[in-house]
């Protein structure tokens, strides 16, 4: 049995093939980010799925494609939780930006590919070869555009009182927005990124808003100016984007 696995930090979704590629089930666990997510956490999150746990002897193969695994550290991590629960399995641990890849694009076309989820990434596709020219900081540093980034500006907007009265006032109402809830989330609690992200749909919802443009422009135009125009071709090969498991091509005139 082999396993396919496309996590990013809110959730993750797994397909298991056998040895002729026929699906045999799919699943989805919680986010398996291991950049902040700890051993224990993350191997929790998959035990407790019954599929996994049920099959973990019978896998011979992980292919996971995982937000957070851009460098050595949080890739170790996560290959020794896999090992102790799929004790017969090979591991081939990737970025998720590899899945994004492989999902938008076709051999020998060269494109620049985006993902716009719980955090946000950039890659240069030549047609055979990934080439990342700025590795991924992380939620505190990087992410335009990516839902952490937009609920971190609503925050900001309702805290520093930039947001309209009456949107404030909506913005309270969905939300617990208490200084001890948000600081106990962010520096205490796991997943501090997954929860900024849930905000985001508040920032969608209300887009029509000014003040909710300006924010939704500015992280776009950060993100194409820190990332996209990272690549000296940006303007003359196609960008794909990957945003919440919807694959687009964007257009430029």
């Amino acid at each position: 049995m082999i396993l396919v696995v496309d996590s990013g930090s809110t959730k993750t979704d797994w397909i298991a093939l056998d040895d002729d590629a026929n699906v045999l089930f799919s699943t989805q666990t919680l986010g398996l980010n291991p950049q902040v997510l700890s051993s224990a956490i993350l191997n929790e999150r998959i035990i407790n799925n019954f599929d996994l746990f049920q099959n973990r002897e019978k896998v011979s193969h992980i292919y996971f494609y995982g937000a957070g695994c851009g460098v050595d550290s949080p890739i170790k991590r996560i290959k020794k939780v896999f090992s102790g629960i799929f004790i017969n399995s090979k591991f081939s641990i990737k970025e998720d930006t590899y899945a994004a890849v492989y999902a938008t694009t076709t051999p020998n076309q060269a494109a620049i590919v985006c993902i716009l989820g719980t955090g946000s990434n950039c890659t240069y596709f030549d047609g055979k070869n990934i080439k990342q020219h700025v590795s991924s900081l992380g939620y505190v540093l990087m992410d335009e555009a990516s839902g952490n980034f937009y609920g971190k500006q609503l925050i900001r907007a309702y805290y520093f009182k930039t947001m309209p009265a009456d949107l404030a006032l909506k913005f309270e109402a969905e939300f617990d927005l208490s200084a001890d809830t948000i600081k106990e989330n962010i520096y205490r609690k796991e997943n501090p990124n997954t929860y900024l992200a849930q905000f985001a749909k508040f920032i969608i919802e209300n887009k029509e808003v000014p003040e909710m443009k300006v924010i939704i422009n500015d992280g776009l135009q950060r993100f194409i100016s820190h990332q996209i125009f990272q690549f000296v071709d940006a303007k003359e090969i196609p960008i794909r984007l990957e945003e919440q498991n919807l694959h687009f091509i964007l257009k430029r005139n």
